[in-house]
């Protein structure tokens, strides 16, 4: 079976269901860039079978619309962002004008199967179309390369995106001020753009905040394997694949209750009002104390491993293929 990979960002989670496809069935990856690259994805879907790519936006639009053309198979991964519409923090694919509404709308009815990596995901999806078939397939954490190492430090963690209104949308003001209340416990954030991390350096009132940027895969999971409490204070959350990635290493989490954090965490861990810094700084303080490392990586290991991913993408495209 010869599939067509469409990806606009070849992130960590998107490589590995390249990684994961390629293993099965003969892939050809495509990378889409801009309208200039429309001739070589129209080439690539008309010798495939069927089309895989991730997130509802313009590469997918052009991919589904191609495959419906050409009679193939399509499957979309809704990622979250590209269903998404909160507007109050200026997040997700459907604040973004008429135009994006389109190509995401078109992909969500079109696409012969839509996988939602959350059950979160797959409800606001089902609020913006009615696909023809949806069903949600969990990220996947591969806890062979995510595990614990060494002692835990009174260390608190959290991790920043490149994304437009991070601060806000990831709950890192809260993070710093929920700080201030453990003046004795280090804090770090990582992953922060340079405007970001002068912005969160301005509303620093203690020493003990380190603000990082971006750093290799290597030393993420070192710093994970150190801190003893991981904190995922966000607006909204479609899945949180650093929070599993931090649980895997043995962190317990301190979640707000929004978006599929419910559903990474379960009962590992401690939730929060979002924006809430004195509920978040009570929270740490039961985290620092807390032995759910532990469950909190079985929990990871035990509902979103590699292995069940791998088994639901290889049945989806078994199952066009058939």
């Amino acid at each position: 079976m010869k599939i067509a990979f469409m990806y606009y960002h070849l992130s960590s989670f998107v490589r590995q269901d390249l990684e994961i496809l390629s293993r099965h069935f003969q892939v050809d990856a495509v990378h889409y860039r801009n309208w200039s690259d429309i001739p070589k994805i129209v080439a690539a879907i008309w010798k495939s079978d069927a089309i895989f790519s991730w997130f509802a936006s313009g590469h997918s639009f052009l991919a589904v619309l191609c495959s419906r053309l050409f009679g193939k198979r399509s499957v979309v991964v809704a990622g979250g962002y590209d269903v998404a519409f909160v507007p109050e923090i200026n997040y997700g694919q459907y604040t973004l004008g008429r135009l994006k509404r389109i190509y995401s709308n078109y992909v969500l009815k079109n696409a012969d199967e839509i996988l939602a990596v959350s059950q979160f995901t797959k409800s606001e999806l089902l609020a913006r179309a009615r696909p023809r078939r949806a069903i949600v397939v969990y990220n996947a954490i591969d806890s062979d390369k995510f595990l614990p190492e060494g002692e835990k430090e009174e260390l608190v963690m959290t991790i920043a995106s490149g994304l437009k209104d991070v601060i806000r949308l990831k709950g890192l003001d809260t993070f710093v001020e929920a700080a201030e209340y453990h003046p004795r416990t280090k804090f770090l954030i990582l992953g922060l753009s340079d405007e970001d991390r002068k912005d969160l350096a301005g509303r620093c009132k203690s020493d003990n905040i380190e603000l990082g940027g971006y750093i290799c895969q290597e030393d993420l999971i070192g710093n994970y394997q150190r801190s003893k409490v991981y904190c995922q204070l966000s607006y909204r959350e479609s899945f949180g694949v650093a929070l599993a990635e931090a649980m895997a290493c043995e962190c317990v989490p301190v979640v707000t209750d929004r978006g599929a954090l419910r559903e990474v965490v379960g009962d590992t861990g401690f939730y929060v009002p979002y924006g809430d810094e004195k509920a978040v700084a009570e929270a740490i303080k039961k985290a620092l104390k807390s032995d759910n490392g532990d469950r909190a990586r079985k929990r990871i290991v035990g509902k979103f491993s590699l292995l069940e991913r791998e088994r639901a993408l290889v049945k989806t495209m078994d199952f066009f293929h058939d």
